[in-house]
C-alpha cells in the first residue's frame, strides 16, 4: 500500500488534508504520525464508515475541485486514488495546491494504463460475461497520460514545484471469501450494479472467482499483484 503520508512529509504537529478519504485509511496513517488530520469525501456514507474507524479524524462531506477550505490552509495535502476519478484532473490539483501552504508537499497516487493483473480482475470479469464497466471518459482537454511522465506533468501543470512520480507495486492480500465483497465496493461499481440483475451479477461474480485462482494462497488468501503511480509536488515556499 503506498505510503502517501511519508512522501507528502507528514509529521507530528502538521496540519493535514486527506482530499476522498475513502474509509479513511490514509486519514488514520497520518493521524497515526501525529498530524491534526482533516479528511473529505464526496459520500456522505463513506464519512460515515470513516469517522466510525478512526476518531480523532476532522471528517466532512466535500468534494474536488471546490475545497471549503481557505488558501494555504493545511501543512500537507494528501489524495488516494481521487485524481482519476473527478472529471477535471488538472483543476482537483490545482485545488489541492490552493490549500497548501507555501513550503507544503502534495501527493497523489492514480491507477495507471494499462492495469496491473490485480486491478483489471474485476473488468475482465464483466468482459467476459458480456458487458462493459463503461468507464467515464473525460474530455479530451481534461484527460491525460497515465504514465509516470503523464501524471508528474499534471502535477506541474498545476504549479507545484519539484513533481516527481514513480510506480509502485505491492500485493494486495485479501481472504478469498470477502474478495467479491471488496472488489464489488470500488466507486464505480456502484452504478454497475444499480443496471444490472442479481443474476448477472452472480455471473461476475463466478467468473471473478474464476480468474483470481490463479492468484491464490495457501492460507486461502489471495494476493493480488496492484501496481500504482505515486507522485508529489511541492508549493513553492516564495508563495
Amino acid at each position: 500500500m503506498p505510503d502517501l503520508t511519508e512522501s507528502a512529509r507528514v509529521r507530528p504537529g502538521l496540519r493535514v488534508l486527506d482530499a476522498g478519504t475513502g474509509t479513511g485509511t490514509v486519514a488514520a496513517a497520518a493521524l497515526s504520525a501525529g498530524a491534526e488530520v482533516t479528511a473529505v469525501d464526496a459520500d456522505s456514507s463513506m464519512i460515515a464508515v470513516a469517522a466510525r474507524l478512526t476518531p480523532g479524524v476532522k471528517f466532512q462531506v466535500a468534494a474536488l475541485p471546490a475545497l471549503p477550505f481557505d488558501d494555504a490552509h493545511f501543512d500537507a495535502v494528501l489524495a488516494n486514488f481521487v485524481i482519476n476519478h473527478v472529471g477535471r484532473p488538472l483543476s482537483a490539483l490545482a485545488e489541492l495546491r490552493r490549500v497548501t501552504a507555501p513550503g507544503g508537499h502534495v501527493a497523489v497516487t492514480i491507477w495507471p494504463q494499462p492495469p496491473s493483473p490485480g486491478v483489471a480482475l474485476l473488468t475482465r470479469a464483466i468482459r467476459d460475461c458480456g458487458a462493459d464497466r463503461r468507464a467515464s471518459k473525460l474530455a479530451p482537454q481534461d484527460d491525460f497520460p497515465r504514465t509516470e511522465a503523464g501524471l508528474r506533468g499534471l502535477v506541474q501543470a498545476a504549479g507545484l514545484h519539484d513533481a516527481t512520480c514513480k510506480s509502485i507495486g505491492w500485493d494486495f492480500v485479501v481472504p478469498q471469501a470477502d474478495w467479491w465483497d471488496v472488489a464489488s465496493g470500488v466507486s464505480w461499481m456502484r452504478e454497475f450494479r444499480a443496471r444490472h440483475s442479481p443474476q448477472f451479477l452472480a455471473r461476475v461474480r463466478r467468473r471473478l472467482e474464476h480468474l483470481s485462482r490463479d492468484f491464490s494462497t495457501p492460507d486461502g488468501n489471495l494476493a493480488l499483484p496492484i501496481t500504482a503511480l505515486l507522485a508529489t509536488g511541492q508549493v513553492s515556499p516564495g508563495s
